[in-house]
């Protein structure tokens, strides 16, 4: 994987949401393609077009249990009159010798198997007697009148038409028809198709690698009693939830104390397994911003052209961002603000469309709408930054969820949207057309 060195700009330079995407897209590649198994395959996507080899099906078969039969030889049967047919033998799904049906003769015939010579259509065992056995015919046999091969009558009372409950070769697909296109992201259905169509590999771009790691001597392991001072780290389960919600085979290392030598070395040790890291916590300017202090000075003469960049962002929340790469692949790493709510929305809008354009998708971004506001009085925004408030979306209307604070868990938890207030928007009063990002 190679990247783009991100763009540099002064320490006094207030990025906007737009500038600091438009960077990190333009430094991301997409991973090199590789070739994998179907189930490998799973959740990645496809870089070249899947052409149909086989018609599927590959040949005419029943789709129900019933008797292959001539259309001439049940025309007019009916309950009262059935069609009488003489039962030349089986034939069953994956059976290579088939025999043949001639005038006023059957062959019992089972769900997917190959329509015999001589059938032009399958009447349904429940359109028929189910077939009287051997006797019938072992009589006419002693005879000498039992045509060769009989097992057996059966009893037609329904006709059917040409060509009934038979599956046609190729009415799913045909040879040579195109089966997926570059871009589809396998789902089991598509490798359902790539089976059946006899594809055993496929060549994707595999599913990015992402490291997560969140920062504070602060931080307690779920499950572990907290002491005076002491938080359970939620970013780190969010932030891996999350990547792996936007396609990417996730691992969480956990917290890492505030200190930067610590730091440091667990990153070296987690990019042997990275194709994209993601820390939360540290890059504000205060005293213990441990990311800030342990990753600003990675830029040196072993690593050329590597180095975080520590920002500003005109947003709320989320206005402290780091990104960059990292490592002698130059790996790229995206440094989210600590406050959970802050890393989270700083997640959707940045790390998100990076993990996408890492698997190689066109779209890359979450969807957006146009809603209602619904709330009991106006939402105030701070001038010059864009905001992103949790809200509730459904039938064209959204309704806030929780403050503003960046601190709120339970109000994302509730949170189906993103509301975004435009920098130019002091005041949004309820019944106004405002624009979602859509999170479900």
């Amino acid at each position: 994987m190679s990247t783009a060195a991100p763009r540099a700009a002064g320490p006094d330079h207030l990025w906007s949401v737009d500038e600091h995407l438009d960077d990190i897209l333009a430094t991301v590649r997409p991973l090199e393609p590789i070739e994998l198994n179907l189930l490998d395959a799973q959740g990645c996507v496809l870089v070249e077009d899947v052409t149909v080899p086989v018609s599927l099906p590959p040949f005419d078969n029943s789709s129900m249990d019933g008797y292959a039969v001539r259309v001439a030889d049940v025309a007019g049967a009916s309950e009262r009159y059935p069609a009488v047919l003489d039962v030349v033998g089986d034939v069953a799904a994956g059976q290579a010798d088939l025999l043949h049906v001639g005038p006023g003769q059957a062959a019992r015939i089972m769900t997917g198997a190959p329509l015999p010579p001589g059938a032009e259509t399958v009447v349904p065992v429940e359109w028929t007697d189910g077939g009287l056995g051997a006797g019938p015919v072992t009589e006419m046999r002693a005879r000498g009148l039992a045509p060769e091969g009989a097992t057996g009558q059966v009893r037609v009372h329904r006709p059917a038409p040409a060509r009934a409950h038979v599956r046609a070769q190729g009415s799913d697909v045909r040879a040579g028809d195109r089966a997926l296109e570059a871009g589809t992201v396998l789902g089991p259905p598509q490798i359902s198709l790539l089976a059946a169509i006899g594809r055993g590999t496929v060549r994707v771009r595999p599913r990015p690698r992402v490291v997560v790691l969140s920062t504070g001597s602060e931080l307690v392991q779920p499950g572990e009693e907290l002491r005076p001072g002491q938080i359970h780290d939620s970013n780190s389960f969010a932030l891996t939830a999350a990547a792996r919600d936007a396609g990417a085979i996730a691992y969480r290392v956990g917290a890492v104390a505030d200190d930067p030598e610590t730091l440091r070395d667990t990153i070296e040790d987690q990019l042997v397994r990275a194709d994209l890291m993601v820390t939360s916590g540290g890059v504000s300017v205060g005293a213990y911003d441990v990311v800030r202090e342990a990753l600003s000075s990675v830029d040196d003469e072993d690593e050329p052209g590597s180095g975080i960049d520590f920002r500003r962002l005109a947003m709320q929340p989320g206005k402290p961002q780091g990104f960059g790469s990292i490592g002698p692949d130059h790996t790229p790493l995206l440094a989210l603000p600590g406050n959970p709510v802050s890393s989270y929305v700083s997640f959707e809008l940045f790390v998100r469309p990076a993990i996408r354009t890492l698997m190689g998708l066109a779209d890359v971004h979450r969807p957006r709408a146009r809603a209602t506001l619904t709330a009991d009085g106006a939402l105030t925004s701070p001038k010059g930054r864009r905001q992103f408030l949790r809200g509730r979306y459904a039938d064209g209307a959204v309704t806030p969820v929780g403050g503003a604070g960046s601190h709120l868990v339970a109000s994302l938890a509730q949170a189906n949207a993103l509301i975004v207030v435009p920098e130019d928007v002091e005041s949004v009063a309820p019944g106004t057309e405002v624009e979602v990002v859509l999170l479900g």
